[in-house]
């Protein structure tokens, strides 16, 4: 009875207090935002309802970091915020300042000590969220963060001005799986062929998984001289690579065909249209590391048609829907081909149920 009263030991499991890392001003007015606006490219300002501000600066950097590049972040924070900052989901580094003429030393540091630039705010390129690539990932038919430096090269100052008509965020994806999600702008990779089925590989991993993550259910039990394999319908087979995934003993990666295609129109927000699904802008282009440059005249080729002819405020997705495809591929200079025809065999929900097809 008298151990009733002992103080519990701490927890050290589950996800930890995040509030314990956040800016003090961010606890002080959590809740209590007003409102935020735009003061430069990348940086912004938050004003609470006790009159309290908080400003932002957004930095880009590289997803992947050394510890003594990290380092020298941490330094920053330490000399500049409290040694508080945030990583966003789209690889940026936000530091936090209370006062504004605190901004500019701070912004000076940034680029001076980590090179890093200042912007991804407001009506600009955000910075560009990818998958793994050949760095982590366990399937890539390409580099998606190598994809992300060649085209950040090319439209730096896209990132660092606030040019177009709405902000334009863009995704790579190093398969076809496509954890990268949907954006404005996507570069995903494609295969051409079903997978190769190694039979004698194939006793390492788990049959009915197989059999089962296939969406459209080309992938089969069978048997090949007395043992348990499968097998796979090319009739059927959408060259997703889904089943690589669970079995890398279904090869579907091919150096000399694998190919990428970009995708336009996605969008998470409810904002006006709602959210959306990217659908194809033009496919076929060579996988051609390490600055793949075929990507980045047709990114470009998209995002000059975009300002040029986008509302104020419109999306992507939201300028084409307007303007209509037709428009589109003569204003990008994409050709249309069969692949742009959804001849899915669920695709009656995105097809128009008259005689008459809007392109």
């Amino acid at each position: 009875m008298a151990d009733q009263k002992k103080p519990l030991a701490p927890r050290d499991q589950g996800a930890p207090d995040y509030t314990r890392y956040l800016h003090p001003s961010m606890v002080r007015n959590y809740g209590k935002w007003k409102d935020h606006r735009d003061i430069r490219p990348g940086v912004f300002v938050h004003v609470s309802e006790d009159g309290d501000s908080l400003y932002t600066v957004r930095a880009g950097s590289p997803r992947m970091m050394s510890a003594p590049l990290l380092r020298k972040v941490c330094d920053i924070a330490d000399r500049h915020c409290q040694g508080y900052l945030r990583f966003t989901s789209r690889n940026n580094i936000e530091f936090q300042v209370e006062q504004e003429e605190q901004i500019q030393p701070l912004i000076d540091d940034i680029e001076q000590t980590l090179g890093f630039p200042v912007g991804g705010t407001g009506r600009s390129v955000h910075n560009i969220i990818h998958t793994q690539g050949w760095l982590h990932c366990n399937l890539p038919g390409t580099d998606a963060a190598g994809v992300v430096k060649a085209l950040m090269d090319r439209l730096y100052e896209e990132f660092t001005h606030e040019n177009f008509p709405q902000r334009v965020k863009l995704s790579t994806s190093c398969c076809t799986i496509n954890c990268g999600g949907q954006t404005d702008i996507a570069v995903n990779l494609q295969h051409h062929h079903p997978p190769r089925i190694d039979h004698d590989m194939i006793n390492r991993c788990e049959l009915p998984k197989v059999v089962g993550i296939c969406p459209v259910l080309a992938v089969r039990p069978d048997r090949v001289n007395g043992h348990d394999t499968v097998e796979v319908v090319e009739e059927k087979c959408m060259y997703c690579g889904a089943c690589h995934a669970q079995c890398p003993a279904l090869e579907i990666r091919d150096g000399d065909t694998d190919t990428l295609s970009i995708w336009v129109g996605g969008k998470s927000a409810n904002t006006r249209s709602g959210p959306s699904f990217m659908k194809l802008a033009t496919w076929g282009l060579p996988n051609n590391p390490p600055r793949w440059p075929e990507v980045g005249e047709a990114v470009s080729a998209i995002l000059n048609a975009y300002k040029g002819g986008a509302r104020e405020f419109e999306r992507v997705g939201e300028w084409i829907e307007r303007i209509g495809w037709k428009n589109f591929f003569e204003q990008t200079g994409f050709k249309f081909t069969k692949y742009h025809i959804d001849t899915y065999r669920w695709s009656r929900t995105t097809l128009n149920a008259s005689s008459h097809v809007r392109f």
